[in-house]
């Protein structure tokens, strides 16, 4: 059992490992912030959802969706998203051009041929061939819609093809010279729809492979210069862990790929990146981002769950996780000059990395940084006594592992310096403690003013559920690298599971200053179906604690896909209060939480008290970390619609072209007019839906696609099947 302390005493612990060392030199600045890091594919997946406020934050400057009626995914239209995307800090909206087809991959991977015969004027088809191409007919009328009814067409980025290394064009020694005529084909197309509409050349990307491909890259280039259709933006996709290892030289390569063929430096834009188990977390995201600042490149989270989230970057309809309040703070540097950082490890996956900026006009230095589980002493250089002064604030903010809808509130102030003297020389050395690798850190610098600069005041604490006294339940290892990366990851890499029997239960002891309400909140996975636990307090039940079913997808993510819930519970302060979960009716024993129905796979507990909560943010909760800061204490214990009368392509129920008898045998792929809205739907919700699988990995079953995945939220849904043990 672990105690958690009140704020006059101090705890000893055992020896920790030597701090890693991160060193930040403000003063030799690498250019101006891109902020291109945080993009996302399937980010947006109607009007209102993600809604405007989560938009904004995250500061998302580019994002790709499915073209204009797509079949692909049930939602992420980018006519439909265009207004939140554009509305402050979008720049470029790509278009998935395939993604017109509904199957993955695209017709089964094997190239279209000439099947139909298409109308442009009246978006007829009928099954007969016509001697063009298929998909360069369904390009002029995806590019067509965009062309008259985007109020932004020359905001737009069209990528004609999604990894045609692995789709339509795999065997690159027989399909080489089919794929470089379609791509001129494709190219020219699109210009040619733009031109009869008056507007500026179209933005064209790709190729788009899947991974780095040199020789393919090589002859993409070579055949583009000759043909002048090269891409405005160069694309392929990073989607491994040791990505995280290799890309700085796939980017030197291709640098060095367009110097040699005297082609003029492309923009870059990653379009996919990372796995399942970076999404949301915060201390992998700060890695990725890392890397694409530097090389300033554009780039693009993968979409492996639902549309709408920013690829599990945000929580709930409108709430924050740990991974969007990376979003944000990454996004908050826009104006900055990035400046040299130097980790103990470069080009090493799951290792400490950061980014560091300077507004010299501002006076503000910023560090971000994560991915270890050692403190962290920061060496921080180029101080400018212009620009600072001789003494400065420095404040640290913590975000942790929330899971993918577990609510993370406003970062704390965790370690605090007030008027630190800054060395002649422009250094200053600071060691700030870590909660665990998957947490990550907003360091601030700024000079010293008459304000009093001190931790966040709220008391806070949590303990993680492996590190509770468990009955009838066990600890599981949830290692970061298993199955690829496929999986949704834990706090401390532990979770509990086997957590509903009869008489299982968590029990441990807390100590808080003072008597009154607090807010306690748990991060755990229900998979697929609502659970309760009963809460007891010095062996006196004093509430239940209810989850709601979370969204669960394959067998391997239903155990993983976690989100957090919340109650109030009066506790009295002065001495130690054992707590635990207990079953209605039961005498509690020694203390803790304890199953009552359903299946709950617990993973951290956090208590906060309630009076003292910001009032801005009511509805997101904070939880603090293994090492607890209270005045000059601290805590340490082990880690354990456009244009009326325009017509448009019609769908089916499910998704497929809507078809229309008539001789001889045409479809019509007519559009209802969608008329313009002023603003947001009152009440428009965020509710995700399940999407098909996109890009490498173990695929979404079949039959969700398409199908609406809504999290209930009624306090009677509990479970009232037999307990199941997990297997």
């Amino acid at each position: 059992m672990t105690a958690l302390v009140a704020a006059t005493l101090t705890v000893a612990q055992p020896a920790a490992a030597e701090p890693e060392s991160l060193t930040v030199d403000f003063g030799a600045t690498t250019g101006a912030f891109r902020g291109g890091a945080t993009g996302t594919l399937y980010g947006f997946g109607d009007e209102g959802a993600p809604t405007q406020a989560l938009i904004n934050g995250a500061h998302i400057t580019n994002s790709s969706q499915k073209p204009p009626f797509g079949t692909q995914h049930p939602s992420g239209d980018i006519l439909q998203v265009e207004d939140g995307f554009f509305a402050k800090h979008g720049q470029e909206l790509a278009i998935y051009i395939q993604d017109h087809y509904p199957d993955w991959p695209y017709h089964g991977a094997v190239r279209v041929g000439d099947e139909r015969t298409y109308d442009q004027a009246t978006g007829e088809y009928a099954e007969e061939p016509n001697g063009v191409w298929d998909y360069l007919e369904v390009v002029e009328l995806m590019v067509e819609v965009v062309a008259t009814q985007s109020d932004h067409p020359e905001e737009y980025l069209f990528i004609p093809f999604n990894e045609p290394d692995g789709i339509w064009y795999q065997s690159w020694p027989t399909m080489r010279d089919t794929f470089l005529a379609d791509w001129k084909a494709v190219h020219d197309k699109i210009q040619e729809v733009y031109a009869r509409h008056g507007l500026a050349p179209a933005r064209i990307g790709g190729p788009g492979d899947a991974r780095w491909q040199p020789e393919r890259s090589r002859d993409f280039l070579t055949f583009a210069k000759q043909n002048d259709v090269l891409p405005d933006v160069f694309i392929w996709h990073e989607l491994g862990i040791e990505n995280l290892a290799t890309f700085r030289s796939h980017f030197a390569d291709y640098r060095a790929l367009e110097r040699e063929l005297g082609v003029p430096p492309i923009h870059v834009n990653i379009t996919e990146y990372g796995m399942l188990r970076d999404m949301g977390v915060p201390g992998q995201l700060i890695q990725w981002f890392s890397m694409f600042e530097d090389a300033k490149v554009d780039s693009q989270t993968a979409y492996w769950n639902y549309a709408g989230n920013f690829s599990d970057n945000s929580a709930r309809p409108n709430g924050a996780n740990g991974g969007w309040w990376m979003f944000k703070w990454y996004g908050a540097l826009a104006g900055s000059q990035t400046v040299r950082v130097t980790p103990p490890r470069l080009n090493v996956a799951d290792t400490l990395q950061g980014i560091g900026a300077i507004d010299a006009v501002g006076r503000r230095a910023t560090v971000l940084y994560g991915g270890t589980d050692s403190d962290v002493r920061l060496d921080l250089r180029g101080l400018s006594r212009g620009v600072f002064g001789r003494s400065v604030d420095v404040e640290v903010r913590e975000v942790t592992l929330t899971g993918a809808e577990g609510l993370a509130a406003t970062p704390r102030v965790v370690h605090a310096v007030d008027g630190a003297r800054v060395a002649d020389n422009g250094t200053l050395d600071l060691t700030v403690p870590t909660y665990d690798r998957f947490a990550a850190y907003q360091v601030v610098v700024t000079p010293a003013q008459d304000r009093v600069v001190t931790v966040d005041p709220v008391w806070t604490t949590s303990i993680e559920a492996e590190d509770t006294d468990l009955t009838a339940a066990r600890t599981y290892f949830q290692d970061p690298r298993a199955n690829g990366g496929w999986k949704f990851l834990a706090s401390g890499s532990h979770d509990v599971g086997s957590f509903n029997q009869p008489g299982s239960k968590a029990d441990w002891t807390v100590t808080v200053p003072r008597t009154g309400t607090y807010r306690f909140q748990v991060i755990g996975a229900t998979p697929g179906e609502p659970g309760r636990h009963a809460l007891f307090v010095d062996g006196s039940h004093r509430t239940d604690v209810q989850y709601t079913a979370d969204l669960a997808l394959t067998d391997t993510a239903r155990w993983q896909y976690r989100g957090s819930t919340e109650v109030a519970v009066e506790l009295h302060g002065g001495h130690p209060r054992p707590v635990r979960p207990g079953e209605p009716g039961r005498q509690p024993g020694a203390a803790g939480l304890g199953h009552h129905a359903g299946q709950v796979r617990p993973d951290r507990r956090h208590r906060r008290r309630a009076d003292d909560l910001p009032r801005q943010h009511p509805a997101l909760l904070r939880r603090g970390g293994p090492r607890l800061a209270v005045g000059d204490a601290r805590l340490r214990r082990d880690r354990g619609p456009r244009a009326a009368g325009r017509r448009l392509p019609q769908r089916d129920g499910d998704g497929l072209l809507r078809r229309r008898r008539r001789v001889p045998h045409r479809r019509r792929v007519r559009p209802a007019p969608r008329p313009r809205r002023p603003g947001p739907r009152p009440g428009a919700g965020a509710g995700r839906r399940a999407s098909a699988h996109h890009g490498p990995g173990p695929p979404v079953r079949g039959d969700q696609r398409g199908r609406a995945a809504v999290r209930p939220r009624r306090p009677d849904q509990v479970g009232d099947r037999d307990p199941r043990v997990r297997r």
